[in-house]
C-alpha cells in the first residue's frame, strides 16, 4: 500500500489549500516544500498583507493558451467562497482599488488559515519542510518520490511548486521538468507583471526616474488604465506590470498620457486660453518633471494660440499614444508570475489531471494560466487547488 493518498509538490497557496480540501476529505497527505517554510510567496504578497483575492476575477482576467480553461475551476470557487473563509476564521479585510481585497492585519493570517484548515480535516495532513525533491518515479500503485531522507509513495502526485519568478525566495522550474519527465507539453514560460526596460532614444525617460502618473498602457489588444512609474532601468508601475504580460520582444507599449481629457482637448485649451503655453499646460495634468519631458520631446514651442491646429492635433494623438519599445524585461528576478507554463491542452479543466498520466494533477502558477495584478493569481492558487483537492 502506497504511504499515502496523496503527495504535494510545493507549500504555496495552492499547495496548501489542495492539501486542505483533501484532508477534509479524508485522505491521507503530504506536502514537501523545499524552503525553510511553507507559504513564503503569501507572506510578502500585498506589501505584507496579502492581496488574498479580487471579487471580480473571472476568466476574462487570465492569460493562457486556452483562454476557456479556467472557466471550470474559477466558476465552482469563486472569490466570495475565499472570502467567506477568511471570514469564518475572523480575519478581517479590506477593499482597495478595482476589486482588491487585502487583511487589515498581516499575511501571516491567511498562512495561519491554510494551516489551520489542513489541521482541520479527518484526513492526516503531514508538512515538511528543507526537503528537496530528488527524484519521482511511477509505479504499479501510484508514485514514488525520493528525497534526500527517505523515498515515499501515494496514490496521487500534485504538481504545486510554482514558476521561475522570484527565485530568490527558492522558485525555479522544477515544475516543468517533472511535467516533462511524464511526457506532459509545456507552454514556453517567460517572465509576467514584471518592469520593462528601456533603450535608445526612450533611455532619456530614465532621467525621471521616481515619477508616476495614472495612464492608459496599451500592450497588443490589451488596455490597463492605473498608474506607471519610471525607473531607472525603464518602466514600472499597476499600468506597466498588466501591460508586460501581454508584451513580446520586439513589440511597442502605448502610453495615453492624458486618459481623462477629452478628444481634442488641446484645441479646446488653446481656444479658451490662447496665451498658455504647452509646457503649462501638461503641468496641470502631469508630475512637473514628466510634463517639462515631454513638452520637450513635443517641440511645440511658444503660446498656443500661435501654434496651427493641425500641430496641435497631432500632439494630441501623440499624447494619447506615446510609443515605448522596450528593450526587454526585468526578467524572472522581477517578475511576480511566470506566464506560460504545463499545457492545459494535458489537463482536465475540472480536476487538474493530467489526461495522459493518471494520478498525475498540475495547479497554481505551474499551469498556464496567468492572472492579472491585483488577487487574481491567488484566486486562480484556490480554485485550481480545490479542484485538485477535491480529485486525489
Amino acid at each position: 500500500m502506497p504511504d499515502y493518498d496523496a503527495i504535494i509538490l510545493g507549500g504555496g497557496a495552492a499547495g496548501l489549500f489542495c492539501a486542505a480540501v483533501a484532508g477534509q476529505r479524508g485522505r491521507n497527505v503530504l506536502v514537501l516544500e523545499r524552503a525553510e517554510k511553507v507559504g513564503k510567496k503569501i507572506l510578502i504578497s500585498g506589501g505584507g498583507r496579502c492581496n488574498f483575492t479580487n471579487i471580480g476575477a473571472g476568466p476574462a482576467n487570465y492569460i493562457s493558451a486556452n483562454t476557456h480553461f479556467a472557466k471550470s475551476a474559477l466558476s465552482r470557487y469563486t472569490p466570495r467562497d475565499f472570502l467567506a473563509l477568511v471570514e469564518k476564521h475572523g480575519i478581517d479585510w479590506h477593499e482597495k482599488t478595482l476589486g482588491q481585497l487585502f487583511c487589515d492585519g498581516s499575511a501571516r493570517q491567511i498562512v495561519d488559515m491554510l494551516l489551520a484548515e489542513c489541521a482541520a480535516g479527518p484526513g492526516p495532513v503531514t508538512i515538511r519542510c528543507r526537503e528537496d525533491i530528488e527524484k519521482v518515479t511511477q509505479s504499479a500503485t501510484g508514485f514514488a518520490v525520493a528525497t534526500p531522507h527517505d523515498t515515499v509513495t501515494a496514490k496521487a502526485i500534485v504538481i504545486a511548486t510554482g514558476g521561475p519568478s522570484i527565485p530568490k525566495m527558492g522558485a525555479s522550474d522544477f515544475a516543468y521538468r517533472i511535467a516533462r519527465q511524464f511526457g506532459l507539453k509545456v507552454v514556453e514560460p517567460r517572465p509576467a507583471l514584471v518592469p520593462l526596460t528601456l533603450g535608445g532614444e526612450d533611455v532619456l525617460f530614465r532621467d525621471l526616474s521616481g515619477v508616476a502618473a495614472d495612464v492608459t498602457a496599451s500592450a497588443g489588444k490589451a488596455r490597463f488604465a492605473e498608474a506607471a512609474l519610471f525607473t531607472h532601468r525603464g518602466l514600472s508601475g499597476p499600468a506597466i506590470l498588466q501591460a508586460s504580460s501581454y508584451w513580446r520582444h520586439g513589440e511597442a507599449v502605448r502610453i495615453d498620457f492624458a486618459p481623462g481629457k477629452k478628444g481634442s482637448w488641446l484645441l479646446a485649451e488653446k481656444r479658451t486660453r490662447p496665451s498658455a503655453t504647452m509646457r503649462a499646460v501638461l503641468r496641470e495634468v502631469l508630475p512637473q518633471r514628466l510634463a517639462d519631458v515631454l513638452a520637450d520631446r513635443l517641440g511645440v514651442e511658444g503660446d498656443l494660440g500661435n501654434v496651427p491646429d493641425r500641430r496641435l492635433v497631432a500632439a494630441e494623438d501623440r499624447l494619447r499614444g506615446w510609443t515605448f519599445q522596450p528593450t526587454g524585461s526585468e526578467g524572472f528576478a522581477k517578475a511576480e508570475v511566470t506566464a506560460g507554463g504545463i499545457s492545459t491542452a494535458e489537463l482536465s479543466s475540472r480536476t487538474m489531471e493530467a489526461r495522459s498520466v493518471p494520478g498525475l494533477f498540475a495547479i497554481g502558477e505551474a499551469v498556464d494560466v496567468t492572472g492579472w495584478l491585483g488577487g487574481y493569481n491567488f484566486q486562480w492558487a484556490w480554485a485550481s487547488g480545490r479542484a485538485a483537492g477535491e480529485a486525489v
